[in-house]
Order: C-alpha cells, then structure tokens, then sequence
C-alpha cells in the first residue's frame, strides 16, 4: 500500500478487500440465503473479484417499485477469454449457458470477453461451475486486479500473431489472482490449475490493487485493441517476419465523472522496449507500481493513468528498470493505420480461412429479424478451427480448411450472417456498451440507441456519397468509458435519459482523444449538429482525410494533445 496514505484517508473498499479473508467475505452465506435475490453490499464488492456483477432490470424497477416490490436482482458474469479465443465447444457451452439467463443472449465486450446477463442467484453458482466444466473462468473478469487480457485476433498474416497471442496468455495467467477462494466457493473446493491453491496474494497482497488494471497487445499496422487506451500496452515490432519485441505503452485509461475536471480520460505514454521473453517480467513489476504506489484514499482518482500522469512518465521508467534489474531498451518506430476489424475472409500464412462476421453492438441473440445465435451455433458444432471475439465487438471465425470453407459460407448464408456485405462503413464502426437496462451506472441508453442514430445518419451519408466513408462512432450510457467513447471519430456520453454530452475528433488509428463539441442534447440536436459538418466533410476534405482529422482541420474542435487538456480548449459548446 503507498506509504502516507493514513488507514482512516483510506476509501471503505480498502477495508472490505482487507477484511475479506483474501475475497471470501461472506459470499458463500449470501447464496444460501433464499429470503432475498441480492447480496450483502460488501460481498457485491467482492463478487466482482469473482467476474460477477449484481444488477436488475431497471425496465422494471419503477413497476416494481409501485407494487411495493424488491428490485428484480440478477446477476451478470463474465468469462474470461484472452486475446478473445475459444474452442467451438467452448462457443457451444457459453451459449447453452445463456438459455438459462432472462435474456437468452451472449454480449461480445470490448474487452473480448463474454457477458451472461440475467442470472438468478439461485442459479448462480451452477452458472460458473459449467463456465469453468467447459475450460473458462470467470476469475478476476473484474475487480481491483489485471483484467482480460486483450490482444489483436485477426487473421494472422505471420507465425508472430501466434507467438504475441502466447505471450497474452501467459501475461493473463501470471497476473491472476492465488487465493483459493473461487474455487472454495464456486467449484466446492476442487483444485483448479488457473484459480490457484493459496491464502496468500504474493503479488496484490491482502488489498489487492486499489483500482482495475487493463493491459493490451497490439500489432501494427492495426490498433484494433486500442492499446494507448490501456494501462499496459504491448506494442509488437516485426522486422522481417521476426518479433523482436515491443513497445511499452503506461498511463492509458478512459473513465471520467460528469461535471469533475479532476478526472479525465488519458492515452497511454510509450516509455520503452522490450524483448519477447521480457514481457511477462515487465507486466507483473508495472504491475506491482500500481500497487504500491496508487491513490487508495480516491477511487475516482485510482487508476494507474492517474499514477503515471502525478508521477511522471520518467519517475514510472526509472522505477520499473529498478525493479526488472536492467533498463529497458530504446523505443522502435511503427505505424498503426487503423483500430477497425476486417470483415470477410481472409488467408492466414497457414493456408486456413478466417472469417470477420459484424455483430451489431455485440449482442448474439435471435429475433424476428436475425438468426446470429442460431447461426453461430450452428457453425460452431461443425468447426474444428476458433472462434475469436474482437475488441470492436464482432466475431473472427478461424481456422477453417479450404474442405470447409463452403460448409461454412452456407450456414452463414442460410442465417443471414453476411450483413457485412451491405452494411455501412460507419455501422460496421460503431461500438456501444450496454447500459440500461442492467448497468446500474447507465445515465442513457446506449446499446439499444446507437444502431438508430447510425441509421439516421447514414441517411446522410448515402445523399453525400458517404456511406462507404468509414468513420468510427462510439456511444456510452455513462462517462466511465467501457465502449471507448472517448477514441471515436464521433463520440456520444449519455448525460440524462434521452440526452447525450457529443464529442468530435478522435484519430482513427486511436493515438488522439476526441473533445466536447455539445453538451447534454437530444437525438434530433445531433442528427442537427453532425449534418453541416458531414455536408462539409464532403464537400472540403483533402484525399484520404479521415473524419476526426477534418473537423479539427476546419475547426469545428480543438485537438486533445493530451488528457489534462481533455477539458480545455473547448469551442461550438452550447
């Protein structure tokens, strides 16, 4: 814990985490107790360490709330998939999983995790008991502690996405936490490989981190994982078909609070290199200064951006060399040109197939108009290669023998899987997170909005010619920037029900935050807003200019050089 942090400055959560008998609380007390759907707020705390969220379908609450009803308590968990890879047996298995969940759907996060929304306590325990029978786990998907680890899932064009995919799995297994714990309370006690044996933390300690930590892979020339937007990023430099390393990236992270200047979004610094087999080493002491040196008195000011931004970049090189006991080396050039996926088919260096299949939103459901869940499933009983999730929300089938490319194009032409064919470029750009109505800190929709608003605009955008144009556009019901709001080329915050903060130009290769353009307006105030500077954007841009570039160009928007300027510099703000 950071030395001149007094224990009565420290934030409550410091004490649950202290007090939890390394996160066990009373959790297990909780799920016995049939008299109520929730848990003990403490133990909600600590559930998150376990992947697990306690939510309820706030489409109802007022309902509920009228009739004199509790909340409609579910429970929402994620798995864990680094680099986004699963077996189709493990597709298979997450997607029985959700037909026992109130909204019979699979949600692709932006970290390239699965979500199950809608579990009943007294289903919860069985619920991660299969997740972990089919080979996943929920462990440490949330909580103060590393996170998924992400890395870039498309096709691989070289044996290095596989080396770099390796190396993500590693980094994600030796940041996990020891405590035997989950598998005490989820498993009945059997020993799982990846859920440790211990009651002791020789990494986190008894109050593990005092915020979240996200850590990234990315492979130039594509920024699919947006890396500077992590609190570790891994940058690959290739020479020659060879990985001779990467770039470390710290200090990058999203999350901001309405109306607080003191909080901001902020992309990470490149401080250094290091070779392959460095990169775990560099993961868990970068990680160790977080812990050691993060605000625990100020949540709101805990993320390790916060440490690096107060410190220094400097301070952070010089003390991570003192821990790695050698320095690290000079930082290599690269390039990133984009952070969108590739749809379609696409050879890998093997001779295998991988196909990009757009998934609006993330959301794996069927409906009276899309069979994706059917679809997939089908696919997935059939395939011998992966399934990969993507960090834009979509789906890379992989691995698939030239003898079962055809099987596969006609299952997704017999369950619509195409519509990557004919949808737009700024559709197949967007990212929403969830929000209402399950999120408990959703200010506005997001998920269920965004695909109208897109609608709309490409309305627009087919009159200007546009529709082929891509323009990556984000939208979050809340600050906390879970769908990266802050990185889109057209960004929207929800502010209130029914009105959104709308933010303009973001760099498409995601290495420049966006600014404040409008506060706090409605659907038609954007579709108002955004259609001059579109009609411009037509009529004026330079060859190959990109969206975000423009409106900083013409002026429409000042460019974030950096987080702390996030705030300032504001222009066209009604």
């Amino acid at each position: 814990m950071t030395s001149g942090q007094p224990s009565d400055k420290l934030h409550k959560n410091e004490s649950i985490k202290a007090s939890s008998l390394f996160l066990r609380g009373t959790i297990l007390e909780g799920l016995s107790d049939s008299l109520t759907g929730s848990l003990d707020s403490d133990d909600q705390q600590l559930t998150k360490f376990h992947g697990i969220y306690q939510q309820d379908n706030r489409d109802i609450r007022s309902e509920r709330r009228r009739k004199k009803l509790d909340k409609a308590y579910t429970f929402m968990a994620r798995i864990c998939l680094p680099g986004g890879v699963c077996t189709p047996e493990q597709w298979i298995a997450v997607d029985d999983l959700s037909n026992y969940c109130e909204f019979k759907t699979l949600k692709i996060t932006t970290r390239q995790a699965f979500q199950l929304h809608g579990i009943l306590k007294s289903n919860l325990k069985n619920t991660i008991k299969m997740v972990n029978d089919a080979l996943l786990t929920t462990l440490a998907a949330c909580g103060d502690v590393n996170r998924n680890v992400m890395c870039n899932p498309n096709p691989p064009e070289s044996r290095v996405y596989s080396e770099i995919q390796k190396l993500a799995e590693l980094v994600d297994a030796k940041l996990k936490p020891r405590t035997s714990a989950y598998a005490e309370i989820w498993l009945d006690g059997e020993k799982v490989l990846s859920h440790g044996g211990s009651d002791q933390e020789p990494l986190y300690g008894a109050t593990y981190l005092p915020r979240k930590f996200k850590i990234a892979f990315a492979v130039p020339p594509y920024n699919d994982v947006d890396v500077f937007a992590h609190c570790l990023g891994f940058i690959a430099i290739i020479e020659e078909g060879k990985l001779l390393g990467f770039n470390i990236s710290v200090g990058g992270g999203l999350g901001m609070t309405h109306g607080n200047e003191s909080t901001f979004p902020r992309l990470g610094d490149i401080i250094g290199f290091c070779r392959p087999d460095e990169v775990v080493s560099v993961a868990e002491k970068v990680v160790t200064i977080q812990r050691d040196f993060g605000d625990r008195t100020n949540r709101a000011h805990a993320r390790f951006k916060y440490t690096v931004e107060d410190l220094g970049k400097e301070f952070v090189l010089n003390e991570l060399n003192k821990r790695l006991g050698f320095s690290l080396g000079m930082v290599k050039p690269y390039v990133f040109k984009s952070n969108s996926d590739r749809y379609g088919w696409v050879k890998d260096f093997e001779g295998y197939w991988n196909l990009g299949l757009f998934i609006e939103g993330g959301r794996v459901l069927d409906d009276n108009n899309l069979s994706l869940k059917k679809g997939l499933r089908e696919i997935a009983k059939v395939h011998k290669g992966d399934f990969r999730l993507t960090a834009n929300q979509n789906i890379i089938i992989g691995r698939i023998p030239e003898s079962e490319k055809d099987t596969i194009q006609n299952l997704v032409n017999q369950y619509g899987l195409d519509g990557y064919v004919s949808f737009s470029e700024i559709r197949k750009n967007q990212i929403a997170c969830v929000a209402l109505p399950t999120c408990g800190l959703a200010l506005a929709e997001s998920e269920r909005y965004l695909p109208s608003l897109v609608s709309d605009i490409e309305v627009i955008l087919e009159d200007l010619g546009l529709l082929s144009e891509p323009i990556v556009i984000r939208s979050t019901g809340c600050p906390n920037g879970c769908g990266r709001p802050y990185l889109g080329e057209i960004g929207l915050v929800g502010k209130v029900p029914g009105k959104y903060n709308l933010y303009l130009g973001a760099g498409f290769e995601g290495e420049r935050l966006n600014k404040l353009y409008k506060k706090s307006i409605t659907h038609q105030q954007i579709i108002d807003a955004l259609k001059p500077i579109l009609i411009d954007f037509a009529k004026n841009r330079n060859d190959e200019e990109r969206f975000g570039d423009f409106t900083i160009r013409a002026g429409y928007i000042n460019a974030t050089s950096h987080g702390r300027d996030f705030h300032k510099s504001l222009k066209s703000i009604d």
